[in-house]
């Protein structure tokens, strides 16, 4: 059986991405790559078709 390529405890690949936060109403970007430079932790979810703005 092979192991799933992301999961709890595994490396990702860096990225950046897009972000919205609803208390200030403007959006903003992440970087993986910056937040492992600044030291700080990262926990990464996803959940298809929740909070998504169609």
């Amino acid at each position: 059986m092979s192991k799933p390529k992301v999961g709890l405890g595994r490396e990702v690949k860096d990225f950046e991405i897009n972000t919205f936060d609803p208390k200030t109403g403007g959006f903003g970007r992440f970087s993986l790559a910056e937040a492992k430079e600044a030291g700080k932790w990262t926990v990464l979810f996803f959940y298809p078709a929740d909070f998504t703005f169609v």
